[in-house]
């Protein structure tokens, strides 16, 4: 609505102010008018009182005549101390009231008038007032107050009117005015700032101060400053939180690399050669500070994966690194490891990449299975079809609990076990992705749990595999 916008509320307080100015002009302006009726009709009686002086006589059709055309019933003339009866002719009632102009004040005359408006009962006064050109000591006349009346209130709608359309006409300008100099310049740094808040790191948004008005630029070269200020320190935190992401990538993989040295240097404890027995306590130190540095970054964010270096791999030969090593990640819990990749079944992926998400699926397999100290076994197969290549990892375990299903792919939310990051499944179901494929939970429950690795064979819209 107008009335809920800036130049709609200056408009209509415009007309109201306008028009209470015009009231208290109306009053006034009302009473003088009143005042110059009257005075009117006594010049008009004075004229009619001459013309009998200079006839000394006339007929009664006549001076009924002259006394219609002045607009009264009675004409006295006072000359020389004599007070005379010039022009008269039946009074219809008596006479109600009596009003000297002579020497009447502004405020009488204000009163009297809004009596009048207020008494719309048909009455006689006499008036007395100044003869013109002092033609004697003063006149008096006697006339009806309906015609005055009804004078005043055509006048006073006239009045009313032109105030009207004067406040629309102002009101209609200043309306104008302040949509050009106000509404208009207040829009565009509202514009500007809801543009900003879209994408409040594009500089390119940030306002520019244009306003030719004082306060509103100051208001402009201010938010100019704040955003400003603002678009740096989201740049400089999307540094920070980038670096912090990739760094928490490369602990949670670099971690598990370091989790495998472990085991190894851990068989080189029963070696018998003196150097390789005092060497290899440093060795495991160095590694287990290591490890934990790693797991201390994994509180940073996600990064963007760099693109896979697509090339024709061996399956069979990936799956096999990762049975050996987390068979002796599995340090006697009893953990059994099936491969039942085709030997020839040949995909094109990133070697590397490929790795780390069939490493990431069995290693998450076998801790969920380690934690229940029941063991299990865990499944690696794929098949090929003509549209794309599935490799799926299958467990024997408890199942997944409904609340890591339903933050499974997101970091820091999936993780079933405890201390865990939750960034295992996040990188993983990432990389898939890079390979325009998905990574989907095909069933878990008591009886166990399977993930589906589909990589297609054919180009596909990253969004439908997102």
């Amino acid at each position: 609505m107008v009335l809920n916008t800036l130049s709609g509320r200056f408009l209509i307080l415009t007309i109201i102010f306008v028009m209470l100015a015009e009231i208290f002009i109306f009053v006034p302006s009302v009473a003088r008018y009143r005042e110059d009726y009257m005075m009117n009709r006594l010049e008009r009686a004075q004229i009619a009182s001459l013309a009998l002086l200079a006839t000394e006589e006339i007929d009664e059709t006549l001076e009924e005549e002259l006394l219609t055309n002045a607009g009264v019933l009675n004409v006295v003339l006072r000359r020389d101390e004599i007070r005379q009866l010039m022009l008269s002719s039946p009074i219809p009632t008596p006479i109600a009231a009596t009003y000297d102009l002579r020497e009447a004040p502004a405020s009488e005359l204000i009163v009297d008038a809004l009596a009048r408006l207020a008494n719309p009962a048909p009455e006689v006064v006499r008036v007395i007032g100044n003869p013109v050109q002092e033609a004697g000591l003063l006149i008096e006349v006697t006339m009806e107050t309906a015609p005055l009346r009804a004078a005043m209130i055509d006048y006073g709608i006239r009045i009313l009117i032109l105030s009207a359309v004067i406040s629309i006409f102002t009101a209609t300008l200043l309306f104008l005015a302040v949509r050009s100099f106000l509404v208009k310049p207040i829009r565009g740094v509202v514009g500007a700032m809801q543009s900003y808040a879209a994408a409040p790191e594009d500089a390119r948004r940030i306002i520019r101060p244009t306003a030719g008005i004082r306060e509103l630029r100051e208001a402009e070269e201010a938010l100019q400053t704040l955003q400003s200020q603002l678009t740096g320190n989201l740049r400089q935190k999307d540094r920070l939180a980038q670096l912090g992401a990739a760094v928490a990538k490369v602990s949670h993989d670099l971690r598990n690399i370091l989790t495998s040295a472990q085991l190894f240097a851990d068989r080189l404890e029963t070696s018998q050669d003196p150097m390789v027995a005092r060497m290899v306590p440093k060795l495991l130190n160095s590694v287990r500070r290591a490890v934990h540095l790693c797991e201390a970054t994994l509180t940073f964010g996600k990064a963007e994966e760099a693109p896979p270096q697509l090339d024709y791999v061996q399956l069979a030969d990936i799956v096999s690194e990762v049975v050996e090593s987390e068979r002796l990640a599995d340090d006697g819990h009893a953990c059994d490891f099936i491969d039942e990749v085709p030997p020839g079944l040949v995909l094109r992926a990133d070697r590397e990449q490929i790795y780390r998400v069939v490493s990431n699926l069995a290693r998450n397999a076998r801790q969920a299975m380690a934690a229940t100290g029941d063991g299990g076994t865990i499944t690696i197969s794929a098949v090929e079809t003509d549209a794309a290549w599935i490799i799926r990892v299958a467990d024997t375990g408890p199942g997944l609990p409904p609340k890591a299903q339903e933050n499974l792919f997101q970091p820091f939310s999936g993780s079933v076990r405890k201390g865990g990051s939750g960034l295992g499944l996040a990188i993983s179901a990432e990389l898939v992705r890079g390979h325009g494929g998905r990574l989907e939970l095909e069933r878990t429950g008591s009886e166990g749990t399977t993930f589906a690795i589909t990589l297609p064979k054919t180009l596909v819209d990253i969004e439908a595999a997102e």
